[in-house]
């Protein structure tokens, strides 16, 4: 059996990104960050909607009460998509936690089991080591968790919440953080150093063993990684730059992958967005609950 399947839409993504599986829609959706748009693939029916955006988004999170909330080049937002126009969306700004930064963008988030956001942000250019970790909180408050960062990729926790996992891609490196009771990280220290040959870790997710799975930037395939930072598992795709993962399905046993043609000639593969084969299933998709 095939360990992945191309989905054919006719598109190629130039920075695909912020894979998110929706179970109450059914639905996997993803960023394409420079495009600017926000991508759907329906599980019920296969159907592909592609959503206009105003500027870079890096990442959208589910809001319990409906909705979405969006990493923008300017900041946090609340996204409301149009029922009766499906390629119509209305944004509220929230807050640019780096108004001072023009320059910047966000890449990658996700919200955590408390209802809680954690996302990156980076220099667009990615010549400044200006980018920051942050969390936002349900009340719409934003703290920095950490900072000096060119590229942030992640982040993932592990099953038991006790963990965070957060990437530098530019630098190859992977942290692992110790969640505090009281909502911040402690201890953060080198998880995984990738190797030049590795190309550079970019989005991850953790499955329900609390193996952690890696897009490889620039290495063509996904990696599976156990607790103690040890390879288990690689599957190798066609794209070159693979860029984030997902589990979806109301069995949590599928998982989608986004990549990236930025950069690279004209393919089928380089853009594509693939379904993986991981023959183990993944952690439910956090909402934010502000």
């Amino acid at each position: 059996m095939a360990e992945w399947r191309r989905i054919e839409r006719g598109v190629r993504d130039t920075l695909g990104e912020g894979t998110l599986w929706s179970a109450r829609e059914n639905a996997v959706y993803w960023t394409d960050i420079l495009a600017p748009a926000l991508n759907r693939l329906s599980l019920d029916d296969g159907g592909i909607q592609r959503i206009a955006m105003p500027e870079p988004l890096g990442w959208v999170v589910e809001r319990a009460q409906g909705g979405f909330i969006g990493g923008f080049q300017s900041g946090f937002a609340r996204i409301t998509l149009d029922p009766q126009s499906p390629d119509k969306a209305s944004i509220t700004p929230i807050g640019d936690p780096e108004a001072h930064l023009p320059g910047s963008r966000m890449n990658d988030g996700k919200a955590d089991a408390s209802g809680a956001i954690w996302c990156g942000t980076m220099d667009m250019a990615e010549e400044q080591d200006s980018g920051a970790l942050y969390r936002l909180d349900p009340d719409g408050s934003w703290a920095t968790v950490d900072s000096g960062y060119r590229v942030p990729n992640g982040p993932a926790f592990s099953p038991c919440g006790r963990w965070l996992y957060h990437s530098d891609t530019a630098r190859r490196t992977m942290f692992r953080f110790a969640r505090s009771d009281e909502g911040g990280v402690t201890d953060r220290h080198i998880f995984l150093q990738f190797a030049e040959e590795d190309g550079y870790p970019d989005g991850m997710t953790v499955d329900a063993e609390g193996h952690l799975w890696v897009a490889h930037w620039g290495g063509s395939r996904i990696s599976r990684f156990t607790p103690e930072g040890k390879l288990d598992r690689a599957i190798a795709l066609p794209a070159k730059q693979v860029t984030n993962i997902c589990f979806a399905g109301p069995e949590l046993d599928r998982m989608f992958v986004s990549s990236a043609a930025i950069g690279l000639p004209d393919s089928e593969d380089d853009g594509a967005f693939f379904e993986v084969f991981p023959g183990v299933k993944g952690l439910p998709t956090h909402a934010f609950a502000g």
